[in-house]
């Protein structure tokens, strides 16, 4: 019996385990799901929470309920990965493998930040984040409270959970707090160490028109080193400093302890992963998938959609003896809410930039790219149907992995 081995059971790890267990004789093959939590977070959910539009319940559910017939599923905690012995250690016991898919993810390590040593989600506090769902919770509890002040959200630095969340949230705040009647009490800023709000010229644009258009101020170039948790200020690294009365931060983001301490990682807990077959570049026979990854796209889910597609038919390919493609291009399809049950579309890959045009299909849509529309609004909260229901039980959608030009087209300068 022949074994694969995934390490970790959220969104890339679930559908892996979900396709290859249609495609491998079970058998011929045993297909193993290492997890130390049982609770199936639906990440993109956390940022309407602070919001009061999902609660945590909207984003839960049981890992088990996802874990596709014939695939074990062990509850226990990576500790170390030997590629030379393919041997996994973890707390309880030790799992030997044929193959191995790294889909362990990233989190928020805030100790990275002077002055955040000690920090804890705390709803009374001046300093939050959402990218967990305690956290998520806090900062909605604190958010029905603040009325007036600055409102400041942090880029710690990149790479964090999707590009566009900083300047989603703040578009959404924007809306919260003009239907709470306080927006003119409160001032909005975005602070990024990069050089606008996003990280592609033509939406940055469109996105930066938008956020004038709503009164949110930008602070570029700003590389956060410190923060004063009894003045309420951050600090740059050049000494620069910034009050505020409410903090957001995409605190440091960093991937699993075990990937370093096996020799695996780039320094910051991500896989060194080949850019376009998702092989780990320095071990055979481990692929590396979603935020485990250390490849210039977004840690956002459907990248780790599209990458499920292109990991499994590489494995398939190189079990039966073939060489693996290099068809991964770096795809990302995100949709940016922007207030007024409105939203933004983008679509893009390492080589191309968000471009206007229809999604799925060229021409036809039903999706405006780069437009901000109702539509794209309610495409946005359709999927987290599609996420529980389709995505994770590795049904067919009709996205392909590699994006595609048909129906984009360049704006006029």
């Amino acid at each position: 019996m022949k074994k694969v081995v995934i390490l970790g059971s959220g969104a890339g790890g679930t559908m892996v385990a979900a396709k290859l267990r249609k495609e491998l004789n079970p058998s011929e093959w045993q297909i193993t799901i290492i997890d130390n939590d049982d609770v199936h977070h639906y990440q993109p959910g956390w940022l309407f929470i602070p919001f009061g539009i999902y609660n945590g319940e909207d984003c839960t559910k049981p890992k088990r309920d996802f874990i596709p017939k014939g695939v074990d599923f062990k509850l226990d905690e990576v500790i170390a990965v030997d590629p030379g012995k393919k041997l996994v250690e973890c707390k309880k016991a030790k799992y030997n493998y044929d193959w191995l898919v790294i889909a362990t993810g990233s989190t928020i390590f805030p100790e990275e930040i002077e002055g955040l040593e000690n920090w804890k989600p705390d709803p009374k506090g001046d300093v939050h984040s959402f990218f967990t769902l305690d956290s998520a919770e806090a900062l909605f509890e604190r958010m029905k409270t603040f009325e007036s002040g600055r409102l400041l959200f942090n880029v710690a630095e990149m790479p964090h959970k999707c590009p566009v969340v900083p300047i989603e949230f703040m578009l959404m705040a924007d809306d919260f707090f003009k239907k709470k009647g306080c927006r003119d009490d409160i001032e909005i800023r975005l602070v990024t160490p990069i050089t606008g709000v996003f990280t592609k010229p033509i939406a940055t644009k469109i996105l930066s028109a938008s956020a004038e258009e709503k009164g949110i101020k930008v602070t570029p170039d700003f590389s956060i080193a410190a923060v004063d948790l009894e003045k309420n200020t951050i600090e740059a690294a050049n000494g620069e400093t910034m009050d505020y009365d409410l903090m957001v931060s995409t605190m440091p983001n960093m991937g699993a302890a075990y990937v370093e301490e096996s020799g695996m990682g780039d320094g910051m807990g991500y896989v060194f992963t080949d850019h376009h077959t998702l092989k780990a570049k320095q071990h055979d026979d481990i692929y590396v998938i979603g935020d485990a990854t250390n490849v210039p796209t977004s840690k956002a889910g459907s990248v780790a959609h599209y990458q499920a597609e292109i990991v499994v038919e590489n494995m398939l390919l190189e079990i039966e003896g073939k060489e693996p493609k290099p068809s991964f291009d770096g795809h990302s399809t995100c949709f940016i809410c922007s207030g007024e049950e409105k939203a933004f579309l983008i679509d893009f890959n390492y080589k191309t930039e968000p471009l206007p045009g229809k999604f799925p299909f060229p021409g036809l849509g039903p999706f405006d790219l780069l437009g901000e529309s109702y539509l794209n609004y309610w495409g946005k909260m359709m999927f987290k149907w599609v996420y529980w229901n389709l995505l994770l039980t590795g049904e067919e959608l009709p996205l392909e992995p590699q994006m595609i030009m048909s129906g984009k087209f360049m704006p006029r300068a």
